[in-house]
């Protein structure tokens, strides 16, 4: 059956909405996010179940090679994360918000997020903030754009935190995350993400809000978790928390396949004719006397592989 004609005959999903996310907070049940930067694998993600997908500024790291996220630009992510959409139609997708598309003005950040949702067809969009961005949560709140605020680790601050460390770790910064989680269901957020984060602190913000909580990195007391889809599979490249479980090795199976194809392009096992397209006799025989005519010499080799013309003889 054609991709396209199975793709229309598979049952449509239930879209997953911030109502589906709240009903997991009730009746406590896990859901599971993860980051996805293309259509491809977005539709797989679809496929599987998953119901959340994060459309993260990681993919600077990941996807181009840049040593953080900072370089990430406003416009390329949108493109990004409107293949996702179109991928994962179902899923509640959120945009993650780029370096100094936010922090500059409250203005500036409604115009910024308004595109993910109008452009890009995001379900909420996701923003690094603490205390002193209440304002800024406040005000797209009010703009009604959906904000999921990121806690604890904030990879656009790693200057600030003098890299990539865990946050919260003493009680006084434990209690100024707890304080701000609160803050920012004050403001209007509509779910909170937690990265790098001890257990202990995720278990206190997740029993103290009535928020949907996402963890990355934070345990097993959050609603949701989200794991970078490289880090995941074993693809390298960003950072990679220690404790990640790994799901696949796809970068041994990638190389495998890469080092195969080399090999057999060197060795000229692929392609062979099988693998390519033929005339039929009578056009090849009218193309040779056209070629003729004009001084040119036909190709004359034999267009079969040893092993066709042996099966083609056996018949």
């Amino acid at each position: 059956m054609p991709d396209g004609l199975s793709l229309m005959l598979m049952p449509s999903r239930t879209k997953t909405t911030l109502a589906t996310l709240q009903a997991c907070k009730r009746d406590r049940r896990k859901f599971a996010v993860l980051t996805c930067y293309d259509f491809t694998v977005a539709r797989l993600m679809s496929e599987a179940g998953v119901d959340v997908i994060l459309v993260g500024d990681t993919y600077g790291e990941v996807c181009l090679g840049h040593t953080s996220t900072l370089p990430v630009k406003l416009d390329h992510l949108l493109v990004v994360t409107e293949a996702v959409r179109r991928g994962a139609p179902s899923a509640f997708v959120i945009g993650d918000m780029p370096y100094l598309t936010y922090q500059v003005s409250e203005t500036e950040a409604i115009r910024n997020a308004g595109r993910f949702m109008a452009e890009a067809g995001c379900d909420a969009v996701k923003i690094e903030v603490d205390r002193r961005l209440v304002r800024t949560v406040e005000a797209l709140s009010t703009a009604s754009i959906p904000v999921i605020a990121h806690l604890g680790l904030k990879p656009q601050s790693i200057h600030a935190h003098g890299g990539y460390r865990a946050q919260g770790k003493d009680a006084v910064s434990a209690l100024r995350l707890v304080e701000d989680a609160a803050l920012m269901e004050q403001a209007g957020a509509v779910a909170l993400l937690l990265e790098a984060v001890p257990n202990e602190v995720a278990q206190t913000i997740a029993e103290r809000t009535t928020l949907p909580v996402i963890g990355c990195v934070a345990g097993p007391h959050c609603d949701g978790t989200v794991v970078v889809l490289h880090d995941m599979l074993g693809f390298g490249g960003g950072h990679p928390p220690r404790s990640v479980k790994r799901y696949a090795n796809l970068h041994d199976v990638l190389v495998g396949a890469f080092s195969e194809y080399v090999e057999d392009i060197a060795q000229q096992a692929f392609p062979t004719v099988e693998n390519g397209l033929t005339m039929s006799p009578q056009e090849l025989e009218m193309l040779r006397d056209l070629l003729a005519s004009r001084g040119v010499r036909a190709p004359q080799g034999d267009t079969q592989t040893p092993a066709r013309a042996a099966r083609e003889t056996l018949a």
